[in-house]
């Protein structure tokens, strides 16, 4: 997989609405966050545009992102917000300008179709925050700093608690993923993620415990779930039942699918629908270490 040139101070990062619609008070303060921390920053020509729930129509959110993708003087591009409609110019996106003056993607959610573009292309990206996320009370958060340090080439381990639900077990793989749903939703298309041989990072939020069961079972009936080197379970936020308990909790749901699977399975990763949403980079090789006294994962 090929990586983007790490950042340095004087690049240039374009910020981009691809999906949901976002008040400029949520971007302005990461703005002057990153022109802080040496960089510049260009915001697209419609990021606080509003077309029902979108920023902007899909032709407007396509030409923002389209002219970041063919600007070569761009380094990175950071999307505002999850949200919804990505998929919905998905399609229409053109890499050849792109794949000639490659640059690092960074968001999370609804983003996760972005990713799954440029992995099908063989580009790294950034499962990581986006700019509503980089402040808090005035002070920059641990998810930007980890996040600029991993945009400027800094790498470091990220280790996790023990948990009685986690699966024990070492391996080295190629990270893939993103949010559960819409991973969910391009099975079958030509997003289609490739699972087999990959660690699987996995997220979600404000979904109801039957439906992560059916896209679990869905997936694992799919063989997606059956070739992989091990599993990475982020934070599952806002989860909600109904009036009739499903029964079972996130982890067991999950467990249960892959209870037929050897691989290791490590649950509440820092990453997903939270502040603590620590950067992983999509495309290139980690590895997992799930031990009874907690789990670790770091860069190859």
């Amino acid at each position: 997989m090929y990586k983007s040139d790490y950042l340095k101070s004087g690049d240039l990062i374009r910020i981009v609405s691809p999906a949901g619609k976002i008040k400029a008070e949520k971007i302005l303060p990461a703005v002057d966050l990153l022109k802080k921390n040496g960089f510049d920053v260009l915001l697209g020509k419609h990021i606080f545009n509003t077309h029902y729930q979108f920023a902007g129509t899909d032709e407007q959110r396509l030409n923002d992102l389209q002219e970041a993708l063919d600007d070569p003087n761009c380094k990175a591009i950071i999307c505002s917000r999850g949200g919804y409609g990505a998929i919905r110019i998905a399609d229409k996106l053109d890499l050849s300008s792109f794949k000639k003056n490659p640059k690092w993607l960074v968001g999370f959610s609804d983003v996760t179709t972005l990713h799954a573009i440029l992995q099908r292309e063989g580009f790294c990206s950034i499962h990581g925050s986006m700019p509503s996320y980089y402040l808090s009370e005035g002070q920059p958060t641990e998810s930007f700093l980890e996040l600029k340090k991993l945009l400027t080439g800094g790498h470091t381990e990220v280790n996790t608690a023990a948990n009685k639900y986690n699966r024990t077990g070492q391996v080295s793989g190629q990270l893939v993923g993103g949010n559960l749903s819409i991973l969910y939703s391009l099975v079958g298309t030509p997003l289609e993620p490739d699972m087999d041989g990959k660690i699987l990072f996995i997220e979600d939020l404000s979904e109801y415990l039957y439906h992560l069961d059916r896209i679990m079972h869905s997936l694992k009936l799919s063989g997606k779930l059956s070739q992989l080197k091990g599993l990475l379970v982020g934070e599952f936020t806002d989860m909600k039942d109904n009036d009739s308990c499903f029964g079972q909790n996130v982890e067991e749901i999950i467990l249960n699918t892959v209870e037929s699977y050897s691989y290791p399975v490590c649950f509440n990763f820092p990453a997903g629908h939270v502040d603590r949403n620590l950067p992983l980079l999509f495309g290139e090789e980690y590895m997992l270490n799930v031990t009874q006294k907690g789990a670790s994962l770091s860069l190859v």
